[in-house]
């Protein structure tokens, strides 16, 4: 280690101990929805790495400029790292019998129970497919494909009022048709 690289290493060190809250702060500016965990994780993260990098005899001109950026870059890499999500409707079995949900609430369907399940969502199809062909399409892609109305108004050219009103009353009319469905 040449005395250049020591005096860099030095600062790095230093400026990584006095600026530490201001970079998970900025971190988490960066990620609003992330755990407090993953802002020190990512800070640490660049620590290392700027600390152990192949081209140590090139010295850093702006330390916390390069910090900065450098955080920026990880961020990034974070958002682009796949995310594992589990459904809580997924089944855990083979027989398609036990979800998640159903694990955690310790309630696992019975055979009467399931029975009832099924009836409900083949009367929910029925009440969508006895829907108007405007209220239908606003309905699936809202609710089934988890679109917005924003995108909704923007891609059919109608207004989000419009959609608004066709999806409470579509949905009137499927609330009408289960009332005297009692599970």
């Amino acid at each position: 280690m040449t005395m250049g690289q020591e005096l860099s290493n030095a600062s790095i060190i230093r400026f990584f101990a006095a600026e530490r809250d201001r970079l998970i702060a900025y971190v988490h500016h960066l990620i609003d929805d992330a755990a407090a965990r993953d802002g020190e994780d990512i800070v640490q993260d660049v620590a290392l790495s700027i600390l152990s990098r192949p081209d140590i005899l090139i010295p850093i001109e702006t330390v916390s400029a390069y910090v900065y950026q450098s955080l920026r870059n990880r961020v990034i890499d974070y958002f682009r790292r796949p995310k594992i999500m589990i459904s809580l409707d997924d089944s855990l079995d083979d027989d398609d019998m036990l979800s998640l949900a159903d694990a955690l609430s310790g309630t696992a369907p019975d055979a009467e129970s399931e029975a009832a399940r099924s009836e409900l969502r083949r009367r929910i199809t029925e009440a969508i497919e006895g829907l108007s062909d405007d209220q239908k399409a606003v309905v699936v892609e809202t609710e089934v494909n988890g679109r917005k109305f924003s995108d909704l108004s923007e891609e059919w050219n109608i207004p989000i009022g419009t959609l608004l009103a066709r999806k409470a009353r579509g949905m009137a009319k499927v609330r009408e048709s289960l009332r005297d469905f009692k599970p």
